[in-house]
């Protein structure tokens, strides 16, 4: 006993500094605690069912119950140690009283820990693609990403368009914020099945105003469905006409309209034509009569204009060009150029080669409009093709020169490729009792057009006679065309003109249609010059056979594709070939 008093002595100083490194780190913890919480709601515990505790001052009564064997271990414990009942008993309660101070802040650590854990598993899921995009407005996402409900700003940059064809039929697409036009279209090309000839264009029209554009190929289609209106529409068409000028720019610019050339006195070469519209040092300019729509009337004016690069003028004095009386109409950059097709109906124009100058900005009031008219098509053509490249610049230079690049990247692997057993067939020859291989490439070729002649011969002479063929010669040629492309039955005049003017008046633009004034013939409509002519195809029959003639039956033809075929290839009594034919395509 009297060894085990020392001892107890110095353990009861040890005890004692014990105690104040308990408290110590209770009230550190404690304040902790204090700032970290911030709010009562989160500092209260809550009990295993979810609820929280009644009592306030017994915060962990539930848990000490489970702890309980553990905190009589640690009272026995500091009980050997300390041989004093009072020692004893602050020496128990200092336990349990430290571990309930410190346990709020295990709690709200594990917490956080399992918010943490959380957020991290619910930002590595992937995106989910959203069922009903149609339900989805074209400024929200149609792409539902975790954690973007309810939903917010896009986050994966899609959105919906809808394109409508010439038939008035719509598309709903699913874009990526940053597709341009051109893009837009070879993904509707490549969904509809056409050809891709890389002159599909996408047109931005408004029908109340009777306006229309072609996107250029680098704008963003999401950026131009923001500035138009709620009736506005995309529609995807051909338009042949719409980098036709690099190849002929002397039919888009008349010398008399092009400054520059007036001031040279001489025929400037197409090559420097259209180096000085694409090179930002050079000054061309386009000038010439033009009838303007005053701003808030309905009547019309003749004024002479003025385009260059920093802008539209007029003169307020006959042709001057004098600053004094330059009055500047339009912007450039901050405007696009847009075909009137409703011009002397809506709008009271004294021609119908109307063209409007809309600012981006513009939400469709008319007196923000700069309405202008021409004295005929080459000449808004020529004002129209001169705003784009005096906007874009090189950028349609490029934007010609991708197609171009990509067809010769391409060649190597569009070339048709044989298959071995094609490799491996010859010409025979089966005149005599033994077969013979043909090894001269002469005999083999008319081989090969007598056996054709001879095969249409036949089919002809079955056809005639009565086979089982369920078509007679005569009824197959006249319903064959109807599946062709450049075939648009039984349309109108008008429409016809129509459908060539939207789709670029370049020469060769064709379309055939059946006759109004003669049910059993059909018309050839064909542009050049930006002119529109119509030549009649007049059926003619010979030996019981009905044939079709473009020229009085000099050149006969047994059915339209045939006759199509031909006049693709030679120019016969036609002004020029048949080159581009009017395509719709129904989306």
């Amino acid at each position: 006993m009297s060894g085990l008093f020392p001892a107890s002595s110095k353990l009861s100083e040890d005890d004692v500094d014990l105690e104040a490194l308990v408290n110590d780190m209770n009230s550190s913890l404690e304040s902790l605690y204090s700032t970290c919480s911030g709010q009562q709601t989160e500092s209260t515990p809550l009990l295993h069912n979810g609820q929280t505790s009644s009592s306030q001052q017994h915060p962990h009564h539930h848990h000490m119950q489970h702890n309980q064997p553990r905190q009589g271990q640690h009272s026995h414990a500091l009980s050997h140690i300390s041989p004093e009942p009072s020692s004893s008993s602050s020496s128990v309660d200092s336990p349990q009283s430290s571990l309930r101070r410190s346990q709020p802040m295990h709690i709200l650590a594990v917490r956080r820990l399992q918010e943490e854990e959380q957020q991290l598993r619910t930002s590595s899921l992937p995106a989910i693609p959203n069922p009903f995009p149609e339900l989805c407005s074209p400024a929200s996402s149609p792409v539902l990403s975790p954690g973007s409900l309810p939903p917010g700003e896009p986050s994966t940059g899609t959105y919906i368009v809808k394109i409508f064809s010439e038939d008035g039929m719509g598309k709903v697409v699913e874009i990526p914020a940053d597709m341009t036009a051109r893009d837009l279209c070879q993904l509707l090309v490549y969904k509809s099945h056409c050809v891709d000839d890389n002159s599909w264009a996408l047109v931005e029209h408004h029908p109340l105003l009777g306006l229309e554009r072609c996107l250029e190929d680098h704008e963003l289609v999401v950026q131009v469905q923001a500035s138009m209106n709620s009736d506005s529409r995309f529609l995807f068409r051909k338009n042949y006409a719409k980098y036709e000028f690099f190849r002929n720019p002397h039919a888009f610019f008349p010398e008399h309209m092009v400054a520059w050339c007036q001031e040279t006195n001489r025929t400037i070469p197409p090559s420097q034509l259209l180096q000085n519209f694409l090179a930002t040092s050079s000054c061309p300019e386009i000038q010439g009569y033009l009838y303007v729509k005053e701003t808030g009337r309905k009547s019309w004016k003749k004024v002479y204009m003025f385009l260059r690069r920093s802008g539209l003028y007029c003169s307020t004095k006959g042709t001057s060009k004098e600053p004094r009386h330059l009055q500047f109409l339009a912007d450039l950059e901050d405007s696009n150029i847009f075909t009137v097709i409703t011009g002397k109906k809506q709008h009271g124009a004294p021609t119908d080669y109307g063209f409007c100058i809309k600012p981006n900005k513009s939400r469709g009031e008319l007196k923000e409009l700069r309405m202008m008219c021409a004295e005929d098509e080459q000449g808004r053509t020529c004002w129209m093709t001169a705003f784009r490249l005096f906007k874009y610049g090189i950028m349609l230079y490029q934007n010609y020169k991708i197609p171009q690049q990509r067809k010769t990247l391409l060649s190597h692997f569009s070339a048709p490729v044989r298959s071995v057993s094609e490799n491996s067939l010859v010409a025979m020859d089966f005149s005599g009792r033994i077969g013979r291989v043909i090894d001269n490439p002469v005999e083999a070729q008319s081989a090969a057009m007598e056996e054709g002649h001879a095969w249409r011969k036949r089919s002809q002479r079955m056809n005639v006679l009565g086979s089982h063929s369920p078509l007679h010669h005569s009824s197959l040629s006249a319903v064959i065309h109807i599946a062709q492309l450049w075939f648009h039955g039984r349309i109108t005049r008008e429409e016809s003109h129509r459908i060539i003017h939207q789709q670029g008046q370049v020469d060769g633009l064709f379309l055939l249609r059946v006759s109004q004034s003669n049910p059993k013939a059909f018309v050839l409509t064909l542009c050049h010059h930006q002119k529109i002519k119509h030549f009649q195809i007049l059926p003619c029959e010979e030996d019981g056979q009905v044939f079709f003639s473009l020229d009085d039956g000099a050149t006969k033809f047994t059915d339209l594709i045939q006759l199509v075929e031909f006049y693709q290839l030679n120019r016969g009594v036609l002004p020029c070939k048949l080159r581009h034919p009017c395509t719709a395509v129904a989306l």
